[in-house]
């Protein structure tokens, strides 16, 4: 079974990477980012379970890696998602106006 998650978390890491290098907008790749996140996650929770699934118990640090993780991550995107909207903003439009 970890097999199989493991296979998904290089699948959404190759997502994620594919999504920061193709797209320009700021908020595509804002969440290709989390997308990179979530495979990097799943893939801390692949390795803290193959100890379990040998009958050793569960190693707490990459637990603690991705519960950290998951809150830096969204404090980041909130942080990246106001800036990506203040720009829009600031920006000047076609004609030379702000928005």
């Amino acid at each position: 079974m970890t097999t199989i998650f493991g296979i998904c978390a290089a699948i959404l890491v190759g997502l994620g990477l594919y999504g920061l290098i193709i797209h320009p907008s700021a908020l595509r790749k804002i969440l290709s980012f989390n997308v990179l996140g979530s495979g990097i996650f799943l893939l801390l929770g692949v390795i803290a379970r193959r100890g379990a699934a040998a009958d050793l118990s569960a190693d707490p640090v990459p637990q603690a890696l991705v519960i950290t993780g998951i809150v830096v991550a969204f404090s980041a995107t909130a942080l990246g998602v106001a800036i990506a909207l203040r720009l829009n903003e600031v920006e000047p439009d076609n004609e030379g106006e702000t928005r």
